[in-house]
């Protein structure tokens, strides 16, 4: 008897635990693109890596796009990052997706926007471009 309480308590435990704990459930994968409109025929170099995928490096035609999928993991702590550069801006950094803040805003669908004076942002929710990253001095 002893033995089978033992066992329902842990089980609870464990149970309760990651109950509170917050594990993304998503069967659905999330596109990421990257817009080249830089304008004047200005190529766009390009690197996009996660921890555990690097995309390698892209040159993005003005005007054309770069793109991928994949699916958030169960943690929701999804990160992919990018390094560009072009005839202004030789290198610059910058976080294509981050489960905590894009979640919302970019559910299933994360665009950006390159061009001459900043990356724009597409807000799925609202439908509209929102100013993100100015280029550093």
């Amino acid at each position: 008897m002893q033995a089978s309480s033992l066992i329902f308590g842990n089980s609870l435990a464990i149970l309760l635990i990651l109950s509170s704990c917050t594990l993304v459930h998503s069967d659905d994968d999330v596109h990421v693109s990257i817009k080249n409109r830089l304008g004047s025929g200005k190529n766009l170099t390009l690197h996009c890596q996660s921890k555990d995928t690097d995309l390698g490096q892209q040159n993005v035609g003005d005007g054309s796009e770069f793109g991928w999928d994949f699916t958030v993991n169960v943690w929701g702590s999804t990160l992919f990052y990018c390094d560009m550069g072009w005839e202004e801006v030789q290198q610059y950094h910058f976080v294509a997706y981050y489960f905590q803040r894009d979640f919302a805003r970019c559910e299933s669908q994360c665009s950006w926007l390159v061009s001459a004076e900043g990356i724009y942002g597409l807000n799925g929710q609202t439908g509209f471009w929102e100013f993100a990253y100015y280029w550093s001095s």
